[in-house]
């Protein structure tokens, strides 16, 4: 606590003696030299805390974290010259050949074959603010609902924020992804002339926080080591509820909808929790069974409400397990990162002399079989419902082809090499296949 209130106030300090901001513009301008040691100032605090702390990430140091938030997306705002006004002259964080390349790769947002690792490291670790002010922007959801920049930059900075990087799969990145994913499928033609404003504003949304501070660990973990949030939401949908109620604290704290009547930002708050809450594994036979019971009687109309947020929440599931329906340059990367994370909950069990949860033994569970596992299960029989409920469009007939090559090709893997050659890493593969299937092919 000493060595915050030292640290607020050297900021503070720093701030006022060298910064001049425009809050219109949203810029920051900054003397070179000065800038420099500001923006060691914030690495050098960060190692301290991992010296101190080692890899647990103390409530201190998202303090922290959360106070330079504000001052990094300042820098960062050339991204977003069509959102607010630009001060010739200003500093900012990316060069002019990073700005470029991310501005390129947003003009492409809505491809299937995006990729999100990239444009994660072209804006600097900012993906996910990045993305969702290019959204909102594409939509004209800031004049629609006459939202405040300012406010806005603020709650998604904690946003992004709150996600953990230590994770290897459960962090902003993953966000990022999803809440791309999310923007392909409202593009769908048989859904895009349906929505509203707020329809697509809750999708995005929830898109981009539904996984927000997770721990690294699932539910079952942290019920059998009576972890206070299982105990806070009685054992059920522990996480999803978790991420629903912090978003809601982040929207509160940041303002971002106290302009509006109060029973509307409340619906809002609701509508955010009911989509997230959607997005619980657990409860993806119920889903998944309505979803099919409506395809068969043909009986799902768009022009409702509650029609249409039922397929947000379809759309949402998709979109959160849509990483085997990706190119497999992309879909690989996701696949070794999530079982790291299962990897990593496991040694934390077999440390506490725990029981080792499924799939989080890395001595017994590879990565092909845990995958043919995850695409035979869960991902199969969504996107088979979600291709008949699109009739079916490119994208889906898309994302069903390489659901299908990349399925055939973990079970090459699993064949071809020994558990220990595919435990933790799968780049050892057989040669790709002549043509490629068209798995770089842009689909719109």
């Amino acid at each position: 606590t000493h060595m915050y209130n030292i640290y607020c106030k050297l900021i503070l300090l720093m701030w006022l003696m060298m910064c001049v901001v425009d809050k219109s513009a949203f810029v920051c301008t900054l003397n070179p030299t000065c800038h420099e040691l500001l923006c060691e100032l914030p690495l050098c605090f960060d190692n301290y805390f991992h010296a101190q702390q080692g890899e647990v990430e103390s409530g201190t140091r998202r303090k922290i974290k959360r106070l330079l938030s504000f001052q990094r997306y300042c820098h960062a705002s050339r991204l977003l010259r069509g959102l607010v006004p630009h001060t010739p002259g200003s500093l900012h964080l990316l060069d002019d050949d990073y700005l470029g390349q991310a501005a390129h790769m947003l003009s492409k947002v809505g491809t299937w074959n995006f990729d999100i690792f990239l444009f994660d490291r072209l804006t600097n670790g900012n993906s996910l603010v990045t993305l969702m002010c290019h959204l909102f922007n594409v939509y004209g959801l800031i004049h629609h609902f006459q939202l405040d920049m300012v406010k806005l930059h603020r709650f998604l900075g904690m946003v992004q924020e709150d996600y953990h990087s230590q994770n290897p799969y459960h962090n902003a990145v993953h966000a990022a992804d999803v809440t791309q994913a999310m923007y392909c499928y409202l593009k769908e033609p048989k859904l895009a002339e349906q929505l509203s404003p707020l329809d697509v504003f809750l999708g995005l949304m929830a898109a981009a926080a539904h996984d927000v501070d997770h721990p690294g660990v699932n539910q079952p973990f942290l019920i059998k080591t009576r972890h206070h949030l299982a105990s806070l939401y009685q054992n059920t949908s522990v996480l999803e509820s978790h991420h629903w109620r912090s978003t809601v604290g982040m929207l509160r704290e940041s303002g971002l909808l106290s302009h509006l009547p109060a029973d509307m930002s409340q619906d809002m708050e609701q509508q955010l929790g009911s989509l997230i809450l959607a997005t619980d594994i657990s409860r993806q036979n119920e889903f998944l069974l309505t979803f099919r019971e409506h395809l068969d009687n043909q009986d799902l109309d768009l022009q409702l409400a509650s029609h249409r947020h039922f397929i947000l929440q379809i759309a949402l599931k998709c979109a959160d397990v849509c990483n085997p329906c990706r190119v497999w340059e992309l879909s690989r990367q996701w696949s070794e990162r999530v079982c790291e994370e299962f990897y990593r909950q496991g040694d934390l069990e077999r440390k506490f002399d725990l029981e080792i949860s499924p799939l989080c033994n890395q001595q017994a569970d590879s990565v092909p079989s845990i995958q043919i596992g995850f695409i035979s299960y869960i991902v199969e029989p969504l996107f088979e419902e979600w291709h008949r409920f699109t009739e079916p469009s490119l994208l889906s007939q898309t994302m069903m082809g390489h659901l299908h090559k990349n399925k055939a090709r973990w079970s090459r893997l699993r064949y071809a090499h020994t558990p220990s050659d595919t435990q933790t890493h799968s780049h050892a593969e057989e040669p790709e296949p002549e043509g490629g299937g068209g798995e770089g092919e842009d689909i719109p």
